[in-house]
């Protein structure tokens, strides 16, 4: 079952014409292809190829929610609350 209405629309048309290489549009777009790729896993379980595909956009988007943290901290909480994303556990050394 695919659900393609469903993705977040949080952004207004007007700032994503003005803002498509900000981190935030960014970690937005790649979170609407995370979660299409999901969806897509639900009826084809064994799509190697697109699992691939997958975990580089989620490495992408980490690196780019790693950045923005450093960077500025309340706009990478605001951001994560927005999309509803899962803070990542903190690695310890």
């Amino acid at each position: 079952m695919m659900v393609k209405n469903s993705f977040i629309s949080i952004i207004s048309q007007k700032e994503k014409e003005e803002n498509k290489g900000s981190v935030e549009f960014q970690v937005f777009s790649f979170t609407n292809r995370i979660r299409k790729l999901a969806s897509h896993f639900e009826l084809h379980k064994k799509d190697l190829l697109s699992e691939r595909g997958l975990r580089k956009i989620l490495r992408k988007r980490q690196r780019l929610l790693t950045y923005l943290s450093k960077k500025n901290e309340v706009r990478y909480k605001e951001l994560i609350s927005q999309l509803d994303i899962r803070e990542p556990a903190t690695k310890t050394r």
